[in-house]
This record gives structure tokens, C-alpha cells and sequence, in this order.
């Protein structure tokens, strides 16, 4: 079928991605997620210059997305409904057909099975019947190895975007994502990613920069009132029960809440819809609701920053308006 046309399939390794995503909020410097239209974006660009096209004819014509997904029932039981819920809002947004399996439990641990050989059947039946001229990986597993060579054999290209880096994350482990170097060495275009996204003079400035959520600079934060004397924060109430206190710390996506006697544990996830944790900062005043963490122990749920009360001040507990941020994945 000869056409003009870069037909691209673009498929993702959900849970791969969502670790890079997660990366680049908690750990890098950037401090923002990954866009998925500014990710996207970037491919085109790199297909066109790697295939010699004019990217205007370098187009992402079948995107998917795969993943193990808890029940509805247990993502509900670890607060996870909202979570996946927008990430299939934004998912649906950008026209990403997505495709789950359940996630199974083995040793108390929960494992995925069976996605990746899923996304290499999907990916070589939509190159046959879709005519792609270039298929894109976002994964790293060596699992993939036999999808390429498969592609190559009916004249459609792979192309990879990997990243490697390393971190400590908040339990003092080190955690190491690096790509299969077999995996690398078998595709036809292999893009490094971290690379790309660290260079300082990257030819790709613009684009990277596309690749990330914009969000303000800490500067641009409105300021919080200092606190008058007169308030102090009691001891945490029963389990459902309404709080208002100040942040005491916050590390790589968890802190804790001044509520005496031990202060309260939150993590990104205990956020409140429409919040985001990377807007929070040490001495922030904060609404939340007194929950029980899987050890029985007290701490704070559905966390949002409030203004500071003041002293004689009847203060309002009416929730914000929802709002989603639908390029934040």
C-alpha cells in the first residue's frame, strides 16, 4: 500500500510509563509529570527526522495503552478508584485505547501477567492490518525482543524510547530502571530519553520542554498567613473525623501533619481530588480526614491546602470545586 503517509502505532507499557511519569514528579528536578500530548508531539518529530519525512506527514494513528488494573472493589479498599479513574479520563482524551488485565495476587504480592505478550500480539496485528510503517515501545523488558524481529519481517520499523536512571526512594531503597540492552540493540531506532530530557543544549529544547506538564514556579505560590497563636492543633479525633493543621515536613511524595501526639502520615496518593502534592510546602495549612493506614494506625486522607484560620474566624469546610488536570498522568 504506498502512500506518503508515517503511519505510527504508539504502544505503551502502562506500568512502565506511569514509573517514569512518577519519576520525573517525585525525583527529578523538573518536579511535573509527563505529557502525553507533548509525548506524542516528540514522536513525530523523531520519527520524521529518523524515516527522512516531513513530519506534517508523520502521523500517530493507532495509540494503546496496557496495564494489570485492580478490581473495583480493591482499588476502592486502597483508595486507588479516583487515581484510575483519571487516568482513564485522560487516556480517553487523547484518543489512547486502552487495554487492562486483572491483577493477580501471588505470595501476598500484587504481579502482572500476561500484558506485555498482549501489547506484542496487538502491536503485530495493527502493523499488518493497519499498515504501520513505525511501531514505538515505551517499555524496556527484553520480552519485546521477538515482537521486533517479528515487525522487521513484514517491513515495519521499531523505534524505542527508554530511560535509564537510578534513585533512593523514601524508604532508603535504591531503585534502578535501566532498559534491556538486547532490546536496544534490536530495534531500529533507539532513543534514550533521559538523554534527550538532561541534555542542555538538546536540538530538541522546545519539544522536551512539551514533554512535561507545565505547572507555576514556587514563587508564583500565593503566600500562607502566618498562623495566629491562639490556634493549636488537638489531638487527632476518631477515624472520618475532620482536621485543619499545618504541614510539618514533606520528603519524595509523602509528609507528615502536626496533630499531636505522633503527627499524621499523608502520601501524593492521600491527596483530595484536584489537589496536587507537588504544590505543597512546610508550614502549609491543610484540611484532611482522619483515616487508618494498613498498620491500624491514625493519618490523614484526602488532603487539600486551605488559608490559614484566624483567630475568631468561623472557618468553612465546603470542598473546592473538582478539577482535573487532564495532561497530568
Amino acid at each position: 500500500m504506498n502512500s506518503p503517509l508515517i503511519r505510527i502505532g504508539v504502544f505503551y507499557d502502562g506500568n512502565y510509563f506511569l514509573k517514569i511519569s512518577d519519576y520525573y514528579y517525585f525525583q527529578h528536578e523538573r518536579k511535573a509529570r509527563i505529557s502525553l500530548e507533548g509525548l506524542h508531539e516528540f514522536i513525530r518529530h523523531q520519527v520524521a527526522e529518523d524515516e527522512d519525512a516531513d513530519v506534517r506527514l508523520c502521523q500517530i494513528t493507532e495509540p494503546h495503552f496496557f496495564r494489570g488494573r485492580l478490581s473495583a472493589t480493591e482499588a476502592r479498599e486502597k483508595d486507588r478508584l479516583f487515581h484510575d479513574r483519571l487516568l482513564d479520563d485522560i487516556l480517553m482524551n487523547m484518543s489512547i485505547q486502552t487495554h487492562y488485565m486483572p491483577l493477580k495476587t501471588r505470595d501476598g504480592r500484587l504481579q502482572e501477567k500476561g500484558v506485555d505478550v498482549w501489547l506484542a500480539l496487538e502491536a503485530l496485528e495493527l502493523a499488518l492490518t493497519k499498515h504501520l510503517d513505525v511501531v514505538v515501545l515505551i517499555a524496556g523488558d527484553s520480552d519485546y525482543v521477538p515482537l521486533i524481529k517479528k515487525l522487521n519481517t513484514v517491513g515495519t520499523r521499531a523505534m524505542l524510547l527508554s530511560w535509564d536512571f537510578k534513585y533512593t526512594d523514601f524508604k532508603g531503597e535504591n531503585r534502578v530502571t535501566r532498559p534491556s540492552q538486547l532490546l536496544l540493540e534490536t530495534v531500529n531506532y533507539a532513543v534514550a530519553m533521559n538523554e534527550v530530557i538532561d541534555n542542555p543544549v538538546s536540538k530538541y529544547e522546545p519539544l522536551v520542554d512539551e514533554l512535561f506538564v507545565n505547572t507555576p514556579e514556587p514563587s508564583t505560590y500565593p503566600n500562607v498567613a502566618t498562623p495566629r497563636p491562639a490556634y493549636v492543633p488537638t489531638a487527632a479525633g476518631p477515624e472520618g473525623s475532620i482536621g485543619v493543621s499545618t504541614i510539618k515536613n514533606l520528603k519524595n511524595g509523602y509528609g507528615f501533619v502536626v496533630m499531636p501526639p505522633n503527627n499524621l502520615f499523608f502520601s501524593y496518593a492521600d491527596m483530595a481530588d484536584g489537589q496536587d502534592f507537588n504544590e505543597l510546602h512546610e508550614g502549609d495549612w491543610v484540611e484532611f480526614t482522619v483515616g487508618r493506614n494498613h498498620r491500624n494506625e491514625d493519618c490523614a486522607r484526602n488532603v487539600r491546602k486551605v488559608e490559614a484560620p484566624t483567630e475568631g474566624e468561623e472557618y468553612d469546610n465546603e470542598p473546592e470545586p473538582e478539577s482535573a488536570e487532564t495532561e497530568q498522568v
